[in-house]
């Protein structure tokens, strides 16, 4: 991890074969990352269901997020983010096919977890 100054668009890998993870900075507890998706999903009968807190912001493409089992899933365009307390059951039902998604997310242990 450099301590210089960087740019989260910079050297974006190829995405279009899977997904891509990238921590950014983690000190603790709390860990950014940089995810790189195109076109990639959440399989039909799998769920995220975390020990720790998600605040994710999505800066560029275009994905779908569904947050519980009857939910609708949730559009998400270049500027909107959104926090998924833990233990909440989610999956991405689509990314942009055509274009790289890139995420920013920020993982942090849930104060609920710690007792």
């Amino acid at each position: 991890m450099s301590q210089g100054l960087e740019n989260i668009f910079a050297h974006l890998p190829d995405a279009s074969a899977s997904e891509v993870f990238h921590t950014l900075c983690q000190q603790g507890e709390v860990r950014i990352e940089r995810i790189i998706s195109q076109g990639q999903t959440t399989t039909a009968d799998e769920w995220y269901d975390q020990d720790w807190d998600e605040w994710v912001l999505l800066l560029s493409g275009g994905a779908e997020l569904q947050l519980g089992d009857n939910a609708s899933p949730t559009r998400m365009k270049p500027g909107d983010y959104l926090l998924i307390p833990s233990r909440t059951r989610h999956r991405v039902t689509w990314t942009d096919p055509q274009a790289q998604t890139v995420w920013l997310a920020v993982h942090w242990r849930s104060s609920s977890s710690n007792g």
